[in-house]
């Protein structure tokens, strides 16, 4: 299997630029093997908005699910500039997906798949990964998904 940073490139994917944070926390944190990624939203779109609105609502499942392959591609991002070489992850342990979504909206699995389906692709096996996927009845700026992520790292 090519390098995570082959498959990217493979794939035709340029990473955006890691978001900072937005309040008084860190990005991410290391103890005792694992990487602890802060929760991130979609990177701004082409014209540099912001994606804003809750699935159910303002956004498809269809939407959501590109909105949350946006966030994985952030956190990647994050990854990288942490870590230096996406070689050094051994293995996606857990995501935490929330959807900013309308009250009878079902489906957070399906928008959840977005990063799920994407770090499989970049990581291989070692991109599956436990997960929750919940509803939220909203998120910071409004934003339609929210990620938090935890990888093994080797030394």
């Amino acid at each position: 299997m090519s390098t995570p940073e082959e498959r990217l490139e493979e794939l035709g994917i340029m990473l955006p630029e890691p978001q900072s944070p937005v309040a008084n926390y860190v990005s991410a944190v290391e103890s005792g093997g694992l990487l602890f990624l802060a929760g991130a939203g979609p990177a701004p779109g082409p014209d540099g908005a912001m994606a804003k609105g809750k699935l159910g609502r303002d956004f498809s499942v269809e939407e959501g699910y590109e909105r949350a392959r946006s966030v994985g591609l952030v956190q990647i991002a994050r990854l990288k500039d942490e870590l230096g070489d996406l070689g050094r992850v051994e293995r996606i342990v857990k995501l935490l997906t929330m959807v900013n979504c309308a009250p009878d909206f079902e489906q957070h699995p399906a928008v959840a798949n977005g990063c799920s389906d994407l770090l499989v692709e970049v990581f291989g096996d070692a991109g599956r990964h436990a997960r929750s996927a919940v509803g939220m009845s909203s998120l910071p700026f409004d934003i339609p998904v929210e990620i938090e992520m935890v990888v093994e790292v080797s030394g």
